[in-house]
């Protein structure tokens, strides 16, 4: 990054760098377009991520993103739930465990789940040293236990992880309820957040059991 950049300017590019996709030219190009084009969307910009540091945290129950009454300083201090969880609607027989956040979301709105979510944060991947004890299985197991779950529905992502994922899964709590697969539709190797509402609740509507 050139030298000539003022500090700020530099640490603003460089934080641009760590979203997802974006390089230093993008992020230098993103950096601009805010100083100079747009300053009153900076300071949205800036007012909304101060904002969603205060207010929004991680579900104590299922790992979604859930929102506080108020703003707070210490994250960690006051446990929050999500607004699926808290829904006395859903069916808490039903639990669809997902990779993600963004996974949660689109089997949302796909309107195909009407039970509650568990988020696993991360999937069974060697070649990067996650392994089982790295899977937030015990949280999944009171989850179950809880809940009175009776069917948990696998909707990972259809990759090599993700099928592995699945697998341990139904070995691990398939004899306890019943652990079904979302049905074939999504590509192999895509992304559960990438697929359109229709494809996605047709995989939902059709899932198979799983033997574990």
């Amino acid at each position: 990054m050139s030298a000539a950049l003022p500090p700020a300017l530099r640490h603003l590019v460089q934080a641009f760098t760590r979203l997802p996709g974006v390089g230093e030219k993008t992020a230098l190009r993103f950096a601009m377009h805010l100083l100079t084009d747009q300053r009153s969307v900076l300071d949205t910009l800036g007012q909304a991520l101060s904002d969603a540091a205060s207010r929004l945290a991680t579900c104590e129950a299922c790992g979604n993103i859930a929102e506080r009454d108020a703003p707070d300083t210490d994250a960690a201090a006051t446990p929050v739930r999500c607004s699926i969880c808290a829904d006395s609607r859903r069916d808490p027989s039903q639990l669809c465990v997902v990779a993600k956040v963004q996974d949660l979301m689109a089997v949302e709105r796909s309107g195909a789940m009407r039970g509650r979510y568990f988020v696993l944060g991360r999937l069974l991947s060697p070649l990067d040293g996650i392994g089982p004890e790295e899977l937030p299985l015990a949280q999944l197991d009171h989850q179950i236990t809880s809940s009175g779950v009776q069917e948990l529905v696998i909707a990972t992502p259809p990759s090599v992880e993700g099928e592995a994922t699945a697998l341990h899964l139904a070995r691990e709590f398939g004899r306890r309820v019943r652990v079904t697969r979302i049905a074939s539709g999504i590509p192999h190797g895509g992304d559960l957040e990438f697929a359109d509402p229709i494809t996605l609740g047709r995989a939902m509507a059709g899932r198979r059991g799983l033997d574990g």
